[in-house]
């Protein structure tokens, strides 16, 4: 019997250990942090063995195969010895993707992309058919590969999980933007970032279809570098003339694909509102039509299409001051989409642990719509040195509700109260999750 060795146990490690058991693998699981007790319920019910709070490094070479948790680097000492002792290290999708028969939508993006994949998952389970959602969103694709089955599978995949991934070939994938992020675990390197993130078309063939977003120059100088045989279809803001793409003319959304797959729809229509969301808008549609999605479905669905929990949610109108959640901007990109997007004089919460943030790309927004700064995080030196002589009050909070009534402090009427940190949130809260329903707890409370 071949050993599995999960490190990990979070919600992937310990979906990739019970596929393992019912796959036949003797199964060991090792976190060197404690696991959550809905976890170990889990692996006990599966008579899993498992330990936490330390690695037991002499089990774990023993290996035949590694399943490893996004979460750890390849640079930790531990992956880089059982690679030279030759076990195979991969990531959970990897691992799952090696058990699925089923059809595969992957999406991936430094930003937009949990939107896309729940909008692609949105119009598929509208229009019937056999679908799940899962990957960096929702519950593993492993988990679900070794409970349940359905013909298609909606994955939101990050570059971490794309890393390990050797095998994996989706039938569609989803590129929706690459700038700077992550950059602590890629050398500082944004060359060796965005090469990861292409890693999701490294394997699709010319049955398969790539959609990516054709205005950012990153993706596109990439794309001159490379040649795979993958149909490609580009999706812009602007007028494309070619015949598969994705584009908006005269504030219509227009997808020209062969035999009889184009589309078109207004953009008023969408009930996700912003330049943004129309370009998520478009990638999902394309994907859908794809799949033989009628039109009328699609259009449908995005007009019911609620968005994403965490994403520019207003939570609260109080006082006639709007308080918005963005609490999912965890780079300095997703925060320029939601500065970008406010309409009034702006109080806007941001800091936690920065990921090698160039805050001098949000200063021209920064000075026209930012009336204060509220920095949420144990060291806000790097936002109050690139802001502090732009905006006149900039002070600093270490806890949710500290921060939200200081920026209801300076709020007037008609202003807004922006969460979006544009860092991560390890520093004083579980993730963004938390962070975001911390905001909305202590703003519903007012």
């Amino acid at each position: 019997m071949k050993k599995l060795v999960v490190l990990g146990g979070g919600e992937s490690g310990v979906g990739a250990a019970i596929l393992g058991q019912v796959k036949g693998y003797d199964v060991f699981l090792s976190d060197r942090n404690q696991l959550k007790e809905k976890y170990k319920n889990l692996l006990q019910e599966y008579n899993i063995s498992f330990e936490e709070g330390q690695h037991n490094e002499k089990r774990i070479s023993e290996a035949d195969l590694i399943v490893k948790s996004p979460g750890i680097p390849d640079s930790v000492t531990l992956i880089k010895d059982s690679i030279k002792a030759g076990i195979e290290v991969i990531s959970e999708i990897e691992f799952g993707f090696r058990y699925c028969d089923a059809k595969i939508i992957a999406i991936t993006g430094s930003n937009g992309k949990t939107t896309v994949t729940k909008m692609v998952y949105h119009i598929l389970k509208s229009a019937g058919l056999s679908v799940a959602m899962a990957g960096n969103v929702g519950d593993s694709f492993a988990m679900h590969l070794a409970t349940q089955k359905v013909d298609n599978y909606v994955l939101e995949i990050s570059s971490f999980q794309l890393d390990g991934c050797v095998t994996f070939k989706p039938h569609i994938s989803i590129l929706t933007s690459i700038t700077p992020d992550h950059l602590d675990r890629y050398e500082d390197s944004f060359e060796l970032y965005r090469a990861s993130k292409f890693r999701i078309l490294k394997n699709q063939t010319a049955e398969d279809f790539f959609i990516y977003n054709k205005d950012e120059k990153s993706i596109t100088e990439y794309l001159n570098q490379i040649d795979v045989p993958v149909q490609m279809i580009p999706f812009s803001r602007t007028h494309l003339k070619q015949d598969l793409s994705a584009f908006i003319e005269n504030n219509k959304i227009q997808i020209n694909l062969p035999l009889d797959k184009s589309f078109s729809m207004s953009v008023d229509n969408l009930n996700v509102k912003g330049a943004h969301n129309a370009q998520n808008a478009m990638a999902a549609s394309a994907a859908a039509r794809l799949l033989k999605i009628r039109k009328q479905t699609i259009r449908e669905s995005m007009e019911s299409f609620k968005g994403v929990e965490h994403r520019l949610e207003e939570v609260r109108k109080f006082e006639n001051i709007s308080y918005i959640n963005d609490s999912k901007a965890t780079n300095i990109n997703a925060t320029f989409y939601a500065l970008d997007s406010m309409t009034k004089p702006t109080v806007w919460i941001v800091g936690g642990v920065d990921k090698g943030n160039a805050y001098k790309d949000l200063l021209n927004l920064v000075n026209h719509k930012v009336k204060a700064i509220v920095c949420l995080g144990l060291d806000n030196s790097k936002i109050i040195e690139a802001f502090g002589k732009s905006v006149d009050d900039v002070i600093e909070t270490d806890s949710m509700e500290e921060a939200v009534l200081a920026a209801q402090h300076f709020a007037v009427t008609g202003d807004a109260v922006l969460l979006s940190p544009a860092c991560a949130s390890f520093d004083l809260f579980e993730n963004y999750e938390d962070r975001g329903n911390q905001f909305k707890k202590v703003v519903n409370n007012l």
